[in-house]
């Protein structure tokens, strides 16, 4: 299969991209256009981008707002209640159900890399089964990286570090926490260490709820940033939300910065999500609630935006298109700057797969994996400011997903 006549990111000219079997077998540049020959895919001179990367949701949790009752004070503490009432009603097939109609809305989108985190502070593990089986039956769709993530806590959670070992033992990739929500900051620090201990013994990937809050004085960021210093697991480790950072006083960033370039982690802003549940507390000026993500960027560090939820107690809207929340978090980050917009699909692409730990498993060059997507635009400008449907999903060098375009027509013109 040849991808002709396409703009690549960060390259002049068009190409042609040839598939040979599953893999990239060629790139080549085109002094000119040319025309489609049988089979052929024409790009029309539109971006031919590596897939789309969505790092951090809740499949388990994802269609259920309003199930058994709506989150009606916005904030993230009446969303775990709220997903505590539901979690009592789960079943296998409802997990199941819901999560594969997600992960096709995702697809639709150009998504082919998820991360989700799963709820372990279950002593049946009844989500983490169900999507287990998920992650096998959505292949064809998806690449699915399994979080544990213990949503009550590790150490104020009955048995929770069982339950985080025996989720991984099951098959879960990623060791998760939540440290700001344990009982204590003591409790919420040892979680650290024993989520770094576990995920350093299993080799797997780490990806920890920090500081979602917008209390200044939340600072596991710190702990966990050493943690992964020390150990020189950075690459291999992901803060997720960091709220608090946007409620952290200038001079303690000055020093924390320093510490998280020495660690080398990465993090993960769900803008739009983080914009509704915090600033709760305020009343005005009210907080963005949002993490120094322009800062993380312009200091060096891998930074990429996530959907967060779809529709659960946490999250009332979302449709899968992470587009969108590159929109809102360009908007919120005040990163609207033309050379922000220029690489503005860094944010949900090359950094996301950066954090996912994809290396070679990604991206448009020679030998890497076939998995390609044509968006409907010429640029990340573009791609942005229109909203760019992705007119074509290539995996494994099959194609996956192709879109009709609109047309509009306007009567009586």
């Amino acid at each position: 299969m040849n991808i002709i006549n396409a703009t690549l990111r960060k390259r002049q000219g068009l190409f042609t991209v040839t598939c040979d079997g599953a893999t990239i077998g060629a790139i080549t540049p085109q002094a000119a256009p040319v025309v489609a020959r049988p089979g052929d895919i024409d790009a029309n001179g539109q971006l031919l981008i590596a897939p789309l990367v969505e790092p951090h949701i809740h499949l388990d949790a994802t269609l259920t707002a309003g199930d058994p009752e709506w989150n009606m004070s916005g904030t993230l503490f009446e969303g775990i209640e709220r997903w505590g009432q539901r979690k009592a009603t789960i079943t296998h097939e409802d997990t199941k159900q819901r999560a594969h109609t997600t992960l096709r809305m995702l697809a639709e989108h150009g998504i082919q890399h998820v991360r989700t985190h799963i709820d372990v502070t279950d002593p049946t593990l009844a989500a983490l089964k169900a999507m287990l089986e998920v992650r096998d039956e959505a292949r064809h769709l998806v690449d699915l990286q399994i979080v544990a993530f213990p949503q009550e806590g590790i150490e104020s959670f009955d048995n929770g570090r069982a339950l985080m070992e025996q989720a991984i033992d099951m098959g879960a990739d990623v060791v998760g926490g939540i440290p700001h929500f344990e009982n204590t900051r003591e409790q919420g620090v040892s979680s650290i260490t024993f989520l770094m201990d576990l995920a350093e013994r299993t080799g797997c990937l780490v990806d920890v709820h920090c500081d979602e809050t917008d209390d200044p004085h939340s600072r596991f960021l710190e702990v966990l940033a050493e943690q992964a210093r020390v150990r020189g697991m950075g690459s291999r480790v992901t803060a997720s939300h960091t709220t608090a950072m946007g409620s952290y006083d200038n001079a303690y960033c000055s020093k924390l910065f320093r510490l998280l370039k020495q660690s080398g982690i990465n993090f993960v802003s769900c803008p739009t999500e983080s914009i509704h549940l915090q600033g709760r507390f305020d009343t005005f000026p009210k907080r963005r609630g949002v993490t120094r993500v322009a800062e993380l960027d312009r200091a060096g560090l891998n930074v990429c935006f996530g959907q967060d939820s779809i529709k659960d107690p946490w999250y009332p809207l979302g449709n899968g298109n992470i587009l969108r929340v590159l929109d809102a978090g360009l908007h919120i980050c005040h990163m609207m700057g033309f050379e922000d917009l220029a690489r503005s699909l860094d944010l949900v692409t090359d950094n996301g797969a950066r954090a996912l730990n994809l290396g070679e498993r990604y991206g448009v060059e020679v030998g890497r994996p076939a998995n390609l997507v044509v968006l409907d635009a010429e640029s990340d400008y573009e791609a942005v400011r229109r909203q760019a449907k992705a007119r074509v999903s290539i995996r494994g060098g099959h194609v996956l997903m192709t879109r009709v375009p609109e047309r509009v027509v306007f009567e009586g013109c």
